[in-house]
């Protein structure tokens, strides 16, 4: 198989394993070393030894690629691909399967560890029909979030790739954070101008019931907020520890959410699980669309949705009720309904 290939799988499997992040830059670091070489020219090089002797490349990669080189498919991935075989949840198959897209998602332009190109060709791969990119806003600075100028180009960029992908749409969007005063944190033309605005919170995440009911509720009657991501801001494992859920009048929110048309996010890492179960079934009463997203850093990672299908199938809720269960024609009149 093609090396270049084998070395992006890996990354893809390691990614959805949630693999230590040094595992699978690896991967992707020695993707890009032979990048430029022809496949006559990589063979001599593995031949010759220059290629184990190059910056970038590791013993395990330089196997990969070997291996890749002799036209057998790795070792080390066939290892990941029989893994990979299993799926990452128990139940929420049958949800899982009516699953069309996600609008969720990071690249490197923020936060994400992989280019745009690579975010859009997995999702492909995995059998979406769209993408939405949605990498952070200005305040977020430690996630590297988008200035109006970044957003722009990035913009433009989405649409001409969209140009020859007649299969498959990459939409538009930002997770725009949601100020202490509930505020967005992007320009309103800009806002208006995306496919889809995600609205979370980031900061500030222990301030007292009231004083974030509040803040939430302005972010939710703003017409530019589709989605309400990651509600409680909580953790459950992972690397970063764990943090409790912020305390906020669910009931308030999520009526609000109903009311304005904005569709509450089942996040779908399984660091955050969020909302917690108890809060999804407020949801429910209160009539609220959802959204199964995977919040993806990595290529890899847009599988995380079967995570989220599991705990919306567990909560009951009807695919109907989920707007990343239908066409992108219904999808977009819903976006657009907002405007």
């Amino acid at each position: 198989m093609d090396a270049k290939d084998a070395l992006n799988e890996t990354a893809f499997w390691l990614e959805r394993e949630l693999a230590d992040s040094f595992k699978v830059q690896a991967f992707r670091r020695a993707a890009g070393v032979i990048a430029g070489l022809s496949a006559e020219e990589l063979a001599e090089r593995v031949r010759d030894g220059r290629l184990k002797r190059s910056k970038g490349i590791g013993n395990r990669t330089f196997e990969v690629i070997s291996q890749a080189v002799e036209g057998k498919v790795p070792d080390y991935l066939e290892n990941l691909r029989q893994r990979g075989a299993e799926p990452l949840a128990n139940g929420g198959r049958a949800l899982a399967a009516e699953i069309r897209g996600d609008l969720h998602s990071h690249s490197n332009w923020s936060d994400g560890g992989s280019p745009i190109e690579a975010m859009a060709a997995a999702a492909r791969t995995l059998g979406r029909e769209y993408l939405a990119l949605t990498d952070h806003s200005p305040n977020l600075t430690i996630a590297n979030g988008l200035s109006a100028e970044r957003l722009t180009k990035q913009i433009d960029i989405v649409e001409d790739l969209n140009q020859d992908s007649p299969d498959f749409r990459l939409l538009t969007g930002i997770e725009v954070d949601i100020l202490e005063g509930g505020e967005l944190d992007q320009i309103p033309e800009l806002l208006r101008r995306l496919d889809v605005v995600v609205a979370s919170v980031h900061s500030k995440l222990r301030s007292d019931r009231r004083t974030m009911t509040r803040r939430m509720l302005r972010a939710v009657e703003d017409p530019h907020t589709n989605v309400l991501g990651h509600c409680t801001g909580r953790l459950v494992q992972g690397s970063r520890g764990t943090r409790p859920p912020s305390e906020f009048d669910a009931k308030k929110v999520f009526e609000s959410c109903a009311e304005h048309g904005v569709a509450v996010e089942i996040n779908s890492r399984p660091e955050r699980q969020d909302p917690p179960d108890e809060l999804i079934m407020i949801a429910v009463d209160s009539g609220c669309l959802f959204s199964i997203d995977s919040d993806a850093h990595a290529p890899g990672q847009l599988d995380f949705l079967q995570y989220g299908a599991e705990r919306a199938e567990a909560n009951g809720i009807p695919a109907e009720r989920i707007v990343t269960t239908w066409p992108l024609e219904r999808l977009e009149q819903w976006l657009r309904s907002k405007q």
